[in-house]
């Protein structure tokens, strides 16, 4: 960076302090001249102010400059309440207690720290929401609170255990006014009840056999059913901590299911030999996860009880799930069921229909392991550990404040990309393959008149060898002329094999 630009808002702060956060989203910088500029590149926005921005030094100069023009940080904020005097944010807060950054800096304080400060309740004065609509995510009322003492409409989507933030971005708000529920209804609206039918039983498998293949796993008939079975019935359910613990109960091998959360230290790595291991990813600490997944549940039900689009809701669920980590064995599988779940709960999906978003994740897997990866590698930065013998981990630093409030935009615009993909090209495709393969067999029938069963062989043995019946093959259809044979592998050519 050039040695004439001084850090401000977050940045300064976290410099100022000593504070061990996560790398913020945004950086701003003061210049000795010029204009207000903005650069992007890839998942940092960096802002030069020119000298006329300068809001002073003062600890609450910067805070207010942060809350102004950089968003809302829970998790720098959450550090710099645990290591400044209380008493010099008193002070700042008395010189303007009704303004709009002192209160949400005494807001967010006691939010955040659950310690009042020694101020008077606010008697007058209009409501500020906590956070500003028009560049979060945000709940409304009667899920957003009105905190009568700094008079705040607290409208975030967590609690201070647990609050992941998604920030308004120009990618989300392109995705979201596609509209893509209501382009897969207009799909759904050209084909036959019928074929839609199968089409579902199809689906349900596919993403269930997909997800498993995420993880390298290929479970026997019993898992694979229950695990269907359990897609079927993501409408249904609701987040609570004893039903997150059943659904990890019915995924996994009995032998390894929890009757709770964890109570042990656990990671996301490999073994490259014995006594090697690649950590790729640290959990929370066991003694933090209670909090966090109570956290966790409240954020879940408020986002699907919200206005908050699906998607958006169905990434902050189901990223922050397996982020949190609270099993030893499932985490996976769970967190993209749970996408599921948020689907069907707020009707983006229709009802009884799965979107095979699994399905896509599998054919892009280096972008499905970017959006975790995102977040794991900055957490891998700060966390201090140590691995026994026994492939035990131990971690050596407090890292709660990692885990709490999450920053979930980059995984909102992940899975709305594979939501996108899904709809308009995993599931399309499949619709329309079904389709060709019900026209292939009613022109079939008006070559030769032949049961089901040897129709569906046909097709199939025919695919198998691109399209036209082997050799080898042509005695299972002993009954049928050259001629005949000839017409209906012509076919599946023209119809199925267009469509591949």
């Amino acid at each position: 960076m050039n040695e004439d630009l001084k850090a401000l808002g977050y940045s300064e702060l976290i410099k100022r302090y000593s504070l061990d956060v996560l790398s913020p989203w945004c950086e701003s910088w003061l210049a000795s001249r010029g204009e207000r500029k903005t650069h992007v590149e890839q998942n940092l926005t960096t802002s030069i102010y020119p000298p006329r921005y300068d809001p002073g030094d003062e600890l609450g100069d910067q805070l207010t400059f942060a809350l102004k023009y950089e968003g809302v940080n829970l998790e720098v904020l959450s550090a710099l309440f645990g290591v400044i005097d209380s008493e010099d944010l008193v002070q700042f807060i008395k010189t303007r207690p009704t303004g709009r950054y002192t209160r949400l800096t005494w807001f967010f304080y006691e939010w955040l720290t659950g310690q009042e400060l020694p101020l008077d309740n606010l008697k007058t004065g209009n409501y500020i929401s906590a956070l500003d609509s028009e560049k979060y995510y945000v709940v409304e009322e009667p899920l957003a609170e009105k905190v009568r003492r700094q008079r705040v409409l607290c409208n975030l989507p967590g609690t201070a255990d647990y609050c992941p933030l998604v920030r308004k971005t120009e990618r989300l708000h392109m995705f979201d006014s596609m509209k893509l529920d209501e382009r897969a209804r207009s799909m759904l609206s050209e084909y036959s009840e019928e074929l839609l039918y199968r089409a579902t039983q199809y689906l349900f498998a596919k993403e269930t056999k997909s997800s498993f293949e995420i993880e390298r796993e290929h479970p026997d008939k019993r898992r694979t059913a229950r695990f269907v079975e359990l897609l079927r019935r993501a409408e249904g359910a609701s987040v609570t901590e004893a039903e997150v613990v059943r659904l990890q109960k019915e995924i996994v091998d009995e032998r390894f299911a929890l009757d709770t959360y964890r109570n042990f230290q656990n990671y996301v790595g490999q073994s490259v030999a014995p006594s090697r291991e690649i950590i790729h990813y640290a959990s929370p600490k066991p003694e933090n996860i209670g909090a966090m997944m109570a956290g966790w549940i409240q954020c879940s039900n408020n986002m699907i009880a919200s206005d908050i689009p699906s998607v958006v809701s169905a990434a902050t669920v189901g990223y922050g799930f397996v982020f949190l980590h609270p099993f030893d064995d499932g985490n996976g599988r769970l967190h993209r069921y749970l996408i599921h779940h948020v689907l069907a709960k707020k009707h983006f999906a229709p009802s009884g229909l799965i979107f095979p978003v699994s399905a896509t994740m599998l054919k892009n897997m280096t972008r499905y392991d970017k959006t975790l990866e995102c977040f794991s590698r900055q957490i891998m930065q700060h966390v201090e550990y140590s691995v026994d013998d026994k492939g035990e981990m131990a971690v050596l630093n407090d890292t709660a404040r990692f885990y709490r409030y999450q920053d979930m935009t980059q995984q909102a615009e992940g899975l709305f990309e594979f939501v996108r993909d899904t709809i308009e090209t995993e599931f399309l495709d499949e619709l329309e393959y079904l389709d060709a393969f019900d026209q292939s067999k009613t022109r079939m029938r008006e070559i030769v008149d032949m049961p089901d069963r040897k129709l569906d062989l046909f097709i199939r043995l025919s695919l198998q060898n691109r399209g036209r019946l082997s050799k080898s093959k042509r005695p299972l259809f002993d009954k049928l002329t050259d001629d005949e044979i000839d017409k209906m592998t012509s076919v599946v050519m023209d119809v199925i094999m267009a469509k591949e």
